[in-house]
């Protein structure tokens, strides 16, 4: 059955049945979108990426945890 008849064959169904059939459509997309794989993403050494230690010559930075801190209470005042 090609996609035409396919949708053909479903317009001519009377109301109930074209909700049957979206249900159905829902359900299996719902299915096989958890059933496929995760994908990995390709290995890398990460020490070769360009971002790794781009602010290692900040002064600011060297406690990263007062550094939230201090931006934090910038923005929202506490």
């Amino acid at each position: 059955m090609t996609s035409e008849e396919m949708v053909r064959e479903i317009l001519s169904l009377p109301p109930e049945g074209r909700r049957l059939v979206e249900l159905l459509v829902a359900s299996l997309r719902e299915r096989y979108a958890r059933s496929e794989p995760v994908r990995q993403p390709p290995d890398s050494d990460l020490q070769d990426e360009p971002f790794i230690g781009m602010w290692r010559d900040r002064d600011d930075m060297r406690d990263s945890s007062a550094w939230v801190r201090g931006v934090r209470q910038s923005e929202w005042g506490n």
